[in-house]
């Protein structure tokens, strides 16, 4: 509080002893007289005159460098407040005006600022210090201004000291949304947040990601590149440069900061969008010298100069590039119009700027209009003095259009807006006072009326939110050459709520789209089916381009990364830009495997008819008896139907009823052909077996129908616990990477395991049987056979095993297809075909006289071999062996050759011998 005091005490003095400024009354551009008192701020000149770098006395300096648009701007505000007078809004209440020039100068504007807190109808300009300002009249009630956001937040400070209302026309600095350090300060245009989001998301939407910018340096300037920065971040774009000017023309180095700015823009080649922060002068002082490098960019404006027309006038400006701004959204400001075009017949009594205007302009009267505004200000770095005469009259009325050409529609609206909300908020309040009296309340009373105020124009409701701010949008603008000259265009609007730009016309979406084609990169843009790989750079928008491993895609441009695929149903290749659904594949019909499999199985079942045919017509040969009778031949052969059968069930889309077939069908029928075959290698080795003990053993173990239903009934007992339990099922098999394999899921590997493994026990003893009758005569000798059956058999399921556990995809019931083909075809042609080819190309030897030649044979010899080695066996017991003599010297125990015979003929050829006579096998044989 004390520093405050200090300042306003200091400021004092300056007004006091300033030299240039002889009265209080001088340091005022423009005034008007009213019940109450409106201030204003415009920065109506560039600069102020110095001589020195720093100022070494504390007076206010000439101004100098007359700016039109800041003019128009002071005028605006004049029209306004004429409007509001001659309207019924405020019955018998007069607005007055009172309008400081800031020079574009902090310090200005604060000795403005004190002047409008000074004591209202004193005889003094002074300031009281008071503990409270409640009471308090200073001479003005509110205050329209500034433009800079700088001076803004300087004169602010001042004036919360009061709570005097202070409305902006221009300033956009988000920080002077606080209302903590900002209670007073209101504004008619959104904050910078919303304009740096808008930039960023234009740039965004552009495909532009390496972009720079240039600011000021100063609080404005800094506040929006802090702000564009976190908006650029959140829609991935990067900043390769970021350059700052000095804030005023009166700083020495600007000239060579803007040239080690312009030589920074030709290094960062790859930029090709440049956003700028800067006020106008700023501007065309950097594209005056961006021409003469021939410098072609895309500039993106802020509001501060996207519709300056003294820019658009700079020679040989279409050389720049192409310029896209944001500008304040327009109103209906066609009576300002008609206010410029007899503003010749205003008075100029008390109107500084307007008497300046009209001399500069009879000093440049034989300037065309193309030059005039570079007239103007060239003439006003000097001293002109103003004298009243017909010509400036003359020249100032046949230029009247002139101001319109440079007018800014966009800030117009704004500055009335602002007095507009003034006036509102001055009709609430004044209802129940008499506002003719100055002393009807305080400025503290209307900034509570004005914050809450509402008021519309041009159908358009307006209204400040809790931070002070009046949102009203932005129009996107485009400069654009017609007919030689530099014009702006409106191409779109801004919605800040929903932070979309709203397009109408196909003309502007041309626009948009010739934008998109300017490539501002830093690196090459990742087509679809591909990723962003960063590298070490420190900016993420500086990377290279991978494709999409298998599984992955990408459908947009630059992805940050791969999009997954569901692996359970589609799948990708490399570098794919969409996901294929993955096809669904089994084993089917036309599949030209399973074609051959299927033929395979049938030629297996034409062989098995065929062998059954052979048999039925050669019934009473030797060779069919000797094949364990007709019906045992039988069920082995509608066994081997149904293995061929059972291949079917694994070909086809799968179904849960052919799932649980398939195994069950095959499982049952070759464990029922195992054992049919298992009983005949026991009856084969009881026939031709000699040694009694093995002979009564034998006999004991043949029972032929109760081991055949025994072994098929415990594989029965298998499937059907299978089938309760854990049933097989359809599955998907979604682990290949492009296909979805339909097949059978077994449902409990044990219980296939278990089936399998049971008909391999069934085949190991079948084998020790038939291994075991090897040696029996040639031509009838099936155990031989039998036992390569079991061996193709053993060798083809051990293959399966590993074959099938490694083996994936729709081919996998095919490698069971195979399987089950090798070993029924094993076992068919090593127990059928030899008898086949006995029966059809050996019919000599398939009588029974020829069969009796070879069981002789093969009897005297067996009987022989058992002699020898019971004599060896015996030799020891000799006496008491010889005590008992048989027929023939030889011992009563050992078996006669015909007994062998009649053993052997009676087994093999399916004849009953027991119980009957010892004589009666020999006398058949005799007959045979």
């Amino acid at each position: 509080m004390a520093l405050l005091i200090v300042l306003i005490t200091c400021f004092v003095i300056i007004l006091a002893t300033s030299q240039p400024c002889r009265t209080p009354d001088d340091f005022v551009a423009a005034t008007s007289p009213g019940h109450i008192m409106i201030g204003g701020l415009f920065a109506i000149h560039e600069k102020m005159l110095s001589s020195e770098h720093y100022p070494r006395r504390p007076e206010i300096q000439k101004c100098v460098g007359f700016e039109i648009a800041m003019f128009l701007q002071t005028l605006a505000m004049i029209h306004s407040i004429e409007m509001i007078n001659n309207s019924t809004l405020l019955s018998g209440v007069k607005l007055g005006y009172e309008i400081y020039d800031t020079c574009t100068e902090v310090t200005v504007a604060m000795a403005a600022a004190l002047r409008f807190l000074s004591k209202f109808n004193c005889s003094r300009e002074i300031v009281e210090v008071k503990c409270s300002y409640s009471s308090y009249t200073p001479r003005v009630k509110a205050v329209i201004g500034a433009g800079y956001s700088e001076i803004s937040m300087a004169v602010s400070r001042i004036l919360s000291l009061q709570l005097m209302p202070q409305v902006s026309y221009e300033s956009t600095a988000e920080i002077l949304s606080d209302k903590i350090r900002f209670p007073s300060f209101l504004r008619t245009v959104p904050s910078d947040f919303y304009q740096t989001k808008a930039m960023a998301h234009l740039i965004q939407k552009s495909g532009w990601n390496w972009i720079g910018i240039i600011t000021t340096d100063d609080d404005y300037g800094r506040l929006a590149l802090s702000t564009f920065v976190l908006q650029t971040m959140a829609n991935n774009v990067c900043i390769a440069f970021k350059e700052v000017l000095p804030a005023f023309l009166s700083d020495n180095t600007i000239e060579i900061r803007i040239n080690q700015t312009l030589e920074k823009i030709i290094a960062e080649a790859r930029v090709n969008v440049i956003v700028v922060f800067l006020r106008q002068f700023h501007v065309i002082s950097l594209f005056s010298k961006a021409i003469e490098r021939n410098i072609n960019k895309v500039w993106i404006a802020s509001d501060n100069w996207s519709t300056a027309i003294k820019i658009t006038t700079i020679p040989n400006i279409k050389k720049i590039g192409k310029v896209v701004g944001f500008a304040f959204r327009k109103g209906n400001v066609s009576s300002f119009q008609s206010f410029l075009q007899n503003l010749h017949m205003f008075p100029r009594d008390h109107n500084k700027p307007l008497n300046e205007y009209a001399m500069l302009l009879s000093a440049c009267a034989y300037v065309k209009d193309s030059d005039l505004s570079q007239c103007i200000f060239n003439h006003s770095q000097g001293t002109l003095a103003y004298k009243a005469n017909k010509d400036i009259d003359r020249n100032f009325s046949l230029r009247n259009d002139f101001l319109w050409d440079y007018t800014e529609p966009g800030l117009v609206h704004s500055i009335q807006l602002a007095v507009f909300a003034l006036a509102y908020a001055l009709r609430d309040l004044c209802q129940a006072r008499d506002c003719e009296n100055p002393n009807a309340f305080q400025p503290w009373e209307l900034l509570d009326v004005l914050k809450n105020v509402t008021f519309t124009d041009g159908g358009t409701s307006f209204y400040f939110d809790a931070h002070g701010d009046m949102n009203t949008g932005y129009d996107v603008v485009f400069w654009k050459e017609v007919n030689g000259h530099m014009t702006i265009t409106k191409m779109a609007q801004y919605d800040l709520k929903n932070n979309v730009f709203i397009i109408t016309d196909q003309e502007t979406k041309n626009e948009f789209r010739n934008l998109k084609q300017i490539q501002s990169k830093c690196s090459k843009e990742c087509s679809p089916g591909q990723m962003k790989k960063t590298t070490r750079s420190q900016h993420t928008c500086c990377y290279e381009c991978v494709n999409c491993p298998e599984n992955h895609y990408s459908n947009q441009t630059d992805m940050d990364h791969c999009l997954l695929c569901n692996n359970e149903t589609h799948w990708a290749p490399l570098k794919s830009t969409t996901c294929f659904e993955k096809e669904v594949e089994y084993l089917s019909w036309n599949d030209a495997l399973a074609v051959l499999l299927l033929a395979l199985s049938l030629l297996g079942i034409v062989f098995v008819l065929a062998v059954g045919i052979i048999f039925t017509r050669n019934l009473n040969t030797p060779v069919v008896k000797s094949s364990g009778g007709l019906m045992v031949c039988y069920v082995i052969l509608l066994c081997h139907v149904l293995n061929f059968a059972s291949t079917g069930f694994f070909v086809g889309e799968p179904q849960d009823f052919t799932c649980k077939t398939r195994q069950m069908l095959f499982g049952v029928s070759f464990a029922l052909c195992i054992s049919c075959i298992l009983t005949k290698s026991l009856k084969i080795l009881l026939a031709f077996s000699f040694d009694p003990k093995l002979q009564n053993f034998l006999k004991c173990l043949y029972k032929p129908i109760p081991i055949i239903f025994t072994c098929t009934g415990i594989q029965v007992a298998i499937c059907t616990l299978w089938l309760i339990f854990a049933a097989p099922t359809v599955e998907e098999n979604v682990s290949l990477p492009r296909v979805i394999i339909l097949e059978c899921e077994e449902g409990s590997i044990l219980a296939f395991g278990t089936m399998l493994g049971y008909i391999a026990i069934l085949a190991f003893i079948c084998f020790l049987f038939a291994f075991k009758g090897r040696k029996l005569p040639e031509n009838y000798n099936e155990a031989k056979f039998i036992t390569f059956g079991m061996l193709i058999y053993f060798i083809a399921w051990i293959t399966f095993i590993p074959v099938y556990a490694t083996t994936s995809g729709k081919y996998l019931p095919a490698v069971e297809i195979i399987v089950i083909l090798i070993s029924n075809y094993g076992i068919l042609c090593c127990t059928f075909f030899p008898k086949c080819y006995v029966i059809l190309c050996k019919q000599e030897t398939n009588t029974k006289s020829a069969f009796l030649q070879t069981v002789y044979s093969y009897s005297s010899h067996s009987a022989g071999s058992l002699a020898t080695s019971h004599f060896s066996l015996d030799s020891t017991n000799s006496n008491s062996t010889a005590t008992n003599p048989g027929p023939g010297g030889k011992p009563a125990a050992w078996p006669k050759s015909k007994d062998l015979q009649t053993q052997a003929c009676a087994h093999i050829c399916n004849e009953n011998v027991t119980g009957a006579p010892k004589t009666r096998p020999r006398k058949r044989i005799s007959s045979i």
